[in-house]
């Protein structure tokens, strides 16, 4: 099974194209994931105020006339993707770890937050600057932010959190659990007491797995 995690190989092996330009980055974190999961900042979620137009998503980030859909597209395809003009993917092949489903179809993928706006919005990003949200929202530097899944499956879980919702496919827990820890780790968002609980337990399942993060800038 290809993983999200190996985005940047498959980018580099199949086009030599980078996803960013490279930029000075806080060294990276390497914990066992129980202990990602004790890391993780205590908070109590609010939804006031929310709106996803808070979030600025789908932006060109690169200013290589690729938007963030079309990046991700672009990268974690496990065939030279067909991109026409205005660089839009029209076809390629990809795997969807949340069901362990294969998609031709460009149209038939979404591309998941993995931890969602509204559940960041909830965990801190309530009081970030829009710059901040929109950084967050298009955060191409980090492979674990965002992934190309089916759109049913990114529908299915919607905003909610790992205590409310988990991928169909058993085999994708573990990966989904280190990939969520690791995004709340990268950008210091909170958990609830229920959500670390659910994420205590997906980790005492886990065994032998790690959590790697580069705090955000």
């Amino acid at each position: 099974m290809i993983k999200p995690t190996l985005r940047g190989l498959l980018a580099a092996a199949l086009f030599a194209l980078p996803l960013t330009t490279p930029a000075a980055a806080a060294p990276a974190e390497v914990l066992p994931l129980a202990d990602a999961v004790a890391a993780l900042p205590a908070g109590v979620e609010s939804r006031d105020g929310y709106t996803r137009v808070a979030f600025r998503h789908w932006v060109d980030a690169d200013r290589d006339s690729c938007n963030t859909r079309m990046e991700v597209l672009i990268a974690e395809s496990l065939v030279e993707p067909t991109v026409e003009a205005g660089c839009r993917v029209t076809a390629g092949e990809w795997w969807s770890y949340y069901d362990e489903v294969a998609v031709i179809e460009p149209g038939g993928l979404d591309i998941d937050h993995m931890v969602p706006l509204a559940e960041s919005w909830d965990s801190g990003a309530s009081a970030w600057t829009p710059e901040r949200r929109e950084a967050y929202a298009n955060d191409l530097t980090a492979e674990r932010s965002l992934v190309a899944v089916t759109a049913r499956t990114n529908r299915s879980k919607s905003d909610q959190d790992p205590a409310e919702w988990l991928p169909p496919a058993a085999g994708a827990h573990c990966t989904y659990a280190v990939d969520w820890v690791a995004t709340k780790l990268r950008w210091q968002l909170t958990v609830d007491d229920t959500e670390r609980i659910a994420l205590e337990e997906l980790a005492a399942d886990c065994d032998g797995q790690t959590v790697e993060y580069e705090p955000a800038p």
